[in-house]
């Protein structure tokens, strides 16, 4: 149960930070896939530097499946490739799906590298 209040924890610090980045971005007249971007790579590497860092269970509910878990959205990136493959841009959805997977285990494998 006691783990359970860390996840809800991170998830309640990691849903408005999720807001706000989003926000952020959209204030600049930028696509809103740039956002969903920044924040799986940022929420990636955020899980990486806490995987690596040795931290305890508890902790990595909280910041791994907590604030990670919310702040970061793949219902949103599988609704933006699914809008660009229902607006015939198959070329640049394969090419946002491909940077999206390959940036964010980069950025995971960097943390989890910085950390160990």
């Amino acid at each position: 149960m006691r783990i359970a209040l860390f996840v809800a924890l991170g998830a309640a610090l990691g849903a408005p930070a999720r807001f706000w980045v989003s926000h952020a971005v959209g204030r600049r007249e930028r696509p809103a896939w740039v956002a969903t971007l920044i924040v799986n790579v940022v929420g990636s590497f955020i899980l990486g530097l806490a995987l690596g860092s040795g931290i305890t269970q508890t902790w990595v509910a909280m910041v791994g499946v907590g604030f990670c878990g919310a702040f970061t959205t793949f219902s949103t990136l599988a609704l933006e490739l699914w809008s660009g493959f229902a607006e015939k841009r198959a070329a640049w959805t394969l090419a946002y799906a491909g940077g999206s997977l390959a940036l964010g285990c980069s950025a995971a494998y960097l943390g989890l590298a910085l950390m160990t």
